[in-house]
């Protein structure tokens, strides 16, 4: 059985780590690099490193920021913001990312996966889905850092980019971003059942037992922020409980 991975996430804009609630009033969490090292020796199994703004600033990721936060850390890293095409994501993995987070791009040219995948290999292309909830049982994909609305349901789009080559999808509630009010698993449940990739967990963790809910519903991978960041909660603690849960978690000295 493979192991349920604990990721901190750096929502990172004008190149320092940043937390808001909703995707708004984003308060500041720290240096990237220095943050980057802290769960590097906390235990973390991987690190989500999100340029938030450069979509909507229409620039590149910020790369050598990116290299130097590679360098200073020993775990998988995940980079994305402002990838438009295949040069942007050879960049990021030469300067350190083991993986990209693609978003905008994706959903306007949904080509862009395949072309990533067949080049690179599945393992590094993760698809990233903000979605906010508009009626029952329904979902929209959001895009530009959750300004824009795709019209284009969540969970067809998750299907969809499965169909393309992504090896792996980091879904987000905007619902329940930074409320600490647990995350989405009614819509972790459906996207789960309906695709065979793996779900990174994203939006809403607050507590130990939102860790665990995440896992009963389909999660891989928890992801989390500001609960990190603000040493509410640490990676070892949320993996200490999750494997007295019987969670399967890799623990580390």
């Amino acid at each position: 059985m493979l192991s349920m991975r604990v990721i901190p996430c750096l929502d990172v804009a004008n190149n320092r780590v940043v937390k808001g609630t909703n995707f708004v009033d984003l308060k500041d969490a720290g240096c990237p690099v220095e943050v980057a090292k802290h769960y590097n020796s906390g235990g973390a199994d991987e690190l989500v490193f999100l340029d938030i703004t450069a979509t909507h600033e229409d620039r590149e990721t910020t790369v050598d920021l990116v290299r130097r936060t590679a360098k200073s850390i020993f775990i998988p890293l995940t980079v994305g913001g402002g990838i438009r095409v295949i040069e942007d994501i050879r960049n990021l993995l030469n300067v350190g990312a083991d993986k990209v987070s693609l978003n905008s791009s994706a959903v306007r040219n949904p080509e862009i996966i395949k072309r990533a995948s067949d080049k690179f290999g599945t393992q590094c292309i993760i698809i990233a889905i903000d979605a906010k909830k508009v009626s029952e049982n329904k979902w929209n994909v959001f895009v530009n850092g959750g300004r824009i609305d795709t019209g284009i349901d969540a969970v067809y789009w998750a299907k969809k980019a499965t169909e393309f080559g992504a090896g792996e999808i980091l879904l987000t509630s905007m619902d329940r971003d930074g409320t600490k009010n647990g995350y989405d698993t009614e819509l972790l449940k459906i996207i789960s059942d309906s695709v065979a990739i793996p779900i990174i967990a994203s939006g809403g963790a607050g507590k130990m037992e939102h860790f665990v809910k995440a896992y009963e519903n389909g999660a891989s991978a928890v992801l989390a922020a500001s609960l990190f960041h603000y040493k509410e909660l640490t990676v070892k603690e949320v993996k200490e409980y999750l494997e007295l849960k019987n969670v399967p978690v890799r623990m580390t000295d």
